[in-house]
């Protein structure tokens, strides 16, 4: 077998991938469900979306060091790595993020005071879903952390682990 053939299945095997982008896809199907219970409406464009519930980033990166923790151990430096990592995208999906798309907000709703004549008045709308509030984010980590340990134990017993 070549070389990329078997880098492909074992990318397909690897337990740590496979759970951050389990965790990544849950989390966005689960976007299009909290967006109806809270406005009534389906927006399948939350499939593919940023901001909203669950945060999808922090679902992926904590569905990761998750697998990479129970497999590699919680003191082993890649674990260490991928927690620092994580720590960084939930920071931002809270900070940077979340104010970036506040301030969008603000610029859209100047932009539609503007005097019809106003050169900016045809500019396209801002996109103001970036970030996630505090909760999005706890929420992505527990999906993350839950996807990563079932599925790290599911790949256990395809490994003949006993459990």
């Amino acid at each position: 077998m070549g070389n990329l053939a078997k880098g492909a299945s074992s990318l397909v095997g690897s337990p740590a991938l496979v759970a951050a982008m389990l965790s990544f896809t849950i989390a966005q199907i689960c976007k299009v469900f909290t967006h109806y219970h809270t406005t009534g409406k389906v927006d399948w464009g939350r499939l593919v979306g940023s901001g909203g519930m669950p945060s999808s980033h922090t679902a992926l990166v904590v569905g990761l060091t998750t697998a990479i923790g129970l497999k590699d151990a919680l003191d082993s430096s890649i674990f260490a790595l991928c927690l620092v990592f994580s720590l960084v995208v939930m920071y931002d999906a809270t900070g940077v993020r979340l104010h970036a798309g506040r301030q969008a907000e603000v610029l859209n709703q100047l932009i539609v005071e503007l005097p019809r004549d106003h050169p900016l008045t045809d500019s396209r709308p801002l996109r103001d879903s970036l970030g996630h509030t505090p909760v999005q984010v706890a929420v992505g980590a527990l999906l993350g952390m839950v996807v990563g340990y079932a599925h790290f134990n599911i790949w256990l017993i395809s490994q003949g682990v006993d459990l």
